[in-house]
């Protein structure tokens, strides 16, 4: 199988490489930095310096469309969401037009989105058929699916990968916490009752291949473990892991100050739980948080 990977330089994306490449598939990258692409991802991957680049005889099997900016590095300017649009919708847009042209489509599209699509929720428990919320966040994810949507008209099953908090030592939310949590400065966000619906990133890549394979597999796919945890819980799990206390809290009012509307990614929350996957008869590596931990920590 021929994939093309969108956001593929990204920490995600190499470990979808490495995980297609090990398995025979073929590779190939759309990035703006082209020349980093093999050094990144793989000697075998090969790189897409633009969508422009991608000529209508040439065939994928499978898009997998994870490009866009990080959502919470910078302060949410008006400039700054109109970057996160553009670097999601807009690419997407454009991407859909490329299937359009091309003599050969692919057979599938995987596009990405994140359970931010629901909101915040303090109790409700959200499976796939859950409504959109009306924040920033929602309304980026949702935005990002109805661009995708098109593929559907194209004759490409379309899966929405609404993914979780992705567990890795390596990177994202997990090595940001690390540091603080060794020096025993690990600390809960404000009350902490808000729910952290996390993911292995074993169990991730697992979930994205199955997905990928399965050809009865199509519309939105919670990409969260089945066992989630609260704020406190999740610091509780993390300190004990490490053997560190974790005695801290961080007030709301002050991750308000520092991060502005951006607070809403930590202290808002969604009970997000797998439906479909579950369905679909995936079982999780990596149930609860604690296991989960240990494997990525304790090496």
């Amino acid at each position: 199988m021929h994939i093309l990977i969108t956001g593929g330089t990204g920490l995600i994306g190499r470990r979808l490489c490495a995980a297609f490449t090990a398995r025979g598939d073929q590779v190939t990258v759309l990035s703006r930095r082209p020349h980093l692409v093999a050094g990144l991802c793989g000697a075998d991957v090969r790189a897409l310096a633009s969508l422009d680049d991608w000529q209508p005889d040439q065939h994928f099997d499978a898009v997998i469309n994870l490009a866009g900016e990080p959502i919470i590095d910078k302060a949410w300017s008006e400039s700054r969401k109109q970057v996160l649009l553009d670097s999601r919708v807009a690419l997407t847009h454009k991407l859909i037009e490329k299937i359009r042209q091309a003599s050969i489509k692919p057979q599938v599209l995987l596009s990405g989105s994140a359970i931010g699509y629901y909101g915040i929720h303090p109790e409700e428990v959200l499976y796939e058929d859950a409504q959109a919320g009306n924040d920033f966040s929602a309304t980026l994810c949702e935005q990002w699916e109805q661009a995708a949507a098109p593929a559907k008209d194209l004759g490409l099953r379309l899966v929405y990968l609404r993914t979780g908090l992705v567990l890795d030592e390596a990177g994202g939310v997990l090595k940001k916490m690390l540091l603080p949590f060794q020096l025993g400065m690990g600390s809960r966000l404000g009350n902490g009752k808000q729910w952290m619906s996390w993911i292995h990133r074993q169990d991730y890549l697992r979930a994205v291949l199955r997905l990928l394979d399965d050809e009865q597999a199509h519309g939105a796919f919670n990409l969260t473990a089945p066992m989630v945890v609260t704020n406190t819980e999740f610091t509780q799990i993390l300190a004990h892991t490490l053997h560190r206390p974790a005695l801290l809290m961080t007030p709301a009012f002050v991750l308000n100050l520092v991060l502005g509307e951006r607070s809403d990614l930590l202290l808002g929350g969604q009970k997000v739980l797998p439906k479909a996957l579950l369905a679909r008869g995936f079982q999780f590596d990596f149930s609860d948080l604690s296991s989960a931990l240990i494997n990525l920590l304790k090496k």
